[in-house]
């Protein structure tokens, strides 16, 4: 029967090496893991004839570790480690909560339970939740090839709708989070759908915020999916913060500036209307401390 996985090739490297190497070989290979997306392709015949390339065995991408390549602390967070890992794992906890946050809010637990970071970034949907954390974070992405390895920071793996800058052969292998010397004063993420669950958004939000000792802003960070082809920082917005004390004016006239960092969609699930002022109002609730 065609569209079943017994009229499909599918390829099962057991190392990273392997798969590197497999994959070269194999280069119009489709890779899959959880396949949360894939899996419905596939049952609509739409991924007939295709070769697949299952990492699912290589257990060194799902490990989570605290590493320091160059004197540096980062949480390394293997290509492969599960939306549920991710939630219940204490350094993501305790560091980079709002990446927790994201993960409990895709799809349902089964969906949770086999959908990874990895293959979340791979598959490059702007309602992505977990982007506009990982913009927040300042995240890098580890690719692999046969050619050799590179790191790109996470706003340049993406090139549109459902398009990545990966070149042929290469596979995502662990994404970096840089630990902040300081934890932020505060910080939010925010998804709104159609239903409080298991829901696409209509539009995702991330922030953190520093605060000097005077109240004024130290650092901001802002971020926003499903509002574009890709994620987005919102580096106008932050730049209009940085130094402000927020009354209501500085925020308001801040925030009004979203139009300059990014340009609403309208789609079949939401408007750009919708889409401008539910993510204005979000910020602001942030920012004036009124979230709640």
């Amino acid at each position: 029967m065609r569209g079943t996985a017994a009229s499909m090739t599918v390829l099962r490297p057991k190392s990273a090496r392997e798969a590197v190497k497999v994959y070269a070989r194999t280069p119009d290979a489709l890779p899959i893991v959880g396949g949360t997306d894939l899996m419905v392709l596939w049952n609509l015949g739409e991924l007939n004839d295709r070769v697949m390339l299952d990492l699912s065995r290589i257990s060194e991408w799902s490990r989570i570790e605290k590493v320091a390549p160059d004197g540096d602390c980062f949480l390394r967070i293997g290509a492969l480690a599960t939306h549920t890992t991710l939630q219940r794992h204490a350094l993501v906890r305790r560091g980079f909560n709002l990446l927790a946050d994201a993960c409990a809010t895709i799809g349902g637990i089964q969906i949770q339970n086999r959908g990874t970071l990895g293959g979340n970034i791979a598959n490059a949907s702007p309602a992505g939740d977990t982007f506009p954390p990982l913009a927040v974070y300042d995240a890098r992405i580890h690719v692999v090839s046969a050619s050799g390895r590179r790191v790109v920071p996470f706003l340049d793996i993406f090139a549109g709708v459902k398009k990545t800058t990966l070149g042929p052969g290469e596979l995502i292998e662990a994404i970096d989070l840089p630990f902040p010397a300081h934890q932020p004063a505060r910080q939010f993420f925010r998804k709104v759908g159609t239903r409080a669950a298991q829901a696409i958004s209509k539009t995702v939000a991330a922030g953190a915020l520093w605060l000097n000792k005077d109240g004024t802003v130290a650092d901001v960070r802002l971020s926003l999916g499903s509002m574009a082809p890709t994620v987005r920082r919102l580096r106008t917005v932050e730049a209009a913060l940085t130094g402000q004390r927020l009354t209501p004016e500085v925020v308001r006239a801040a925030v009004a500036r979203i139009t300059d960092d990014v340009s609403p969609i309208d789609d079949v699930r939401s408007t750009a209307n919708y889409r401008l002022t539910t993510s204005q109002r979000l910020l602001e609730a942030f920012l004036l401390d009124q979230l709640p």
